[in-house]
């Protein structure tokens, strides 16, 4: 069996999902339940003897070790973590704790548990850490995407935060030789993501009649990964993934915010429309982001080259998709978003200015 951590979050509650529904090897899924941690994604899962569910923290290095040393796992899949760049800027510490503090933990106690194996099981584990391409820093409109040798140089506590775990699994496997592999994702979008990245929160708000907020001019570009694909590539790495070596996820589909927006109004006006006019009627820009990275874009040739994978899904498919599923899903939409998440978005976009009509201010 495997033990994933993060398994109820957005990404890890689809490759959980994902896994069994194309294996019968059970799964550990170790979750805190944080605001974007939701049983409702394994919903699908009740009842099956394959999924144990355990609520915890990746802080706790006793639980862990404990978890280890009961269900023997032949890899430890980390998706725990805190993700959301605008919550780091409201409040970096929690950041610190999870993504740093929770890191070493795990690692800590993965470290333990993988030098007490027999020599077989021990040269057969894996630790597969899942990071993000925000770890590079950010990209002029003419350089180069990233590749697995940028010099990091992250922007934001988010991006610090994950760039401190990276060189801790990088530094376990030098110093002590646990077998590790990292990869290092694009955006991601699809079912289940929680309404406050871009995608789920333009088409909430959309069918909600609310603003559909744009940071600053919406020129930000971004590579725009389908989850389905990129849990995929987590399999591949996981079964063929060279040790100690790094893997760049991406999808191929570099878009600004504002495109993305206007798509995903298109669509909306197609599968759902309005009694009258369109849903970029709604479209505000809003005052960026301190320090907002402009453009990130992932070379995903080396995973390609070395392990076969691609992505399936162009954004026209991927979009559609997700769509889709927000529009079939209205109650787990209602569902997530409770009085904190309301608090939240209280929080992020209150104190920004905000004009209706900058729409046809800005240039595609």
């Amino acid at each position: 069996m495997i033990l994933v951590t993060g398994g109820a979050g957005f990404i890890g509650s689809n490759f959980v999902l994902g896994w069994l529904a194309q294996s019968d090897e059970p799964v550990i899924n170790l979750d805190k339940l944080t605001y974007a941690g939701n049983l409702g994604n394994l919903q699908p899962l009740a009842g099956d003897p394959r999924h144990i569910f355990i609520k915890g923290d990746i802080c706790d290095e006793a639980l862990v070790a404990g978890l280890l040393e009961r269900y023997q796992p032949r890899a430890i899949l980390n998706f725990a973590a805190e993700s959301h760049v605008d919550r780091s800027i409201h409040g970096p510490r929690d950041f610190v704790t999870t993504n740093v503090n929770g890191s070493f933990a795990l690692l800590e106690a993965a470290r333990a548990y993988w030098q007490g194996m027999g020599k077989e099981d021990k040269a057969a584990f894996r630790f597969l850490h899942v990071s993000t391409d925000e770890v590079y820093g950010t990209l002029g409109p003419g350089d180069a995407p990233f590749t697995e040798t940028t010099a990091y140089a992250p922007n934001s506590p988010y991006s610090a935060s994950k760039a401190a775990s990276d060189h801790l699994v990088r530094a376990y496997h030098h110093t002590y030789g646990l077998p590790v592999l990292t990869t290092n994702c694009s955006n991601n979008y699809g079912p289940y993501q929680f309404p406050e990245k871009l995608i789920p929160l333009i088409i909430a708000n959309a069918r909600q009649g609310k603003p559909l907020p744009i940071y600053g001019d919406g020129q930000q570009v971004r590579d725009w990964l389908y989850v389905s694909d990129h849990c995929a590539a987590i399999r591949r790495v996981l079964e063929a993934g060279r040790c100690g070596e790094t893997y760049n996820v991406g999808g191929w589909n570099e878009m600004a915010n504002l495109d993305v927006v206007r798509t995903l109004c298109g669509m909306l006006d197609e599968l759902a429309p309005k009694a009258a006019g369109s849903y970029a009627g709604q479209i505000v820009h809003v005052q960026d982001r301190p320090g907002h990275d402009r453009r990130y874009a992932i070379d995903a040739r080396k995973i390609e080259r070395e392990l076969g994978w691609k992505p399936l899904e162009t954004f026209e498919t991927g979009i559609r998709k997700t769509v889709e599923w927000y529009l079939e899903h209205d109650d787990w939409v209602r569902n997530v978003q409770s009085g904190d998440y309301l608090r939240w978005l209280d929080t992020n976009y209150a104190n920004r200015d905000a004009g209706h009509g900058a729409e046809t201010r800005t240039s595609a």
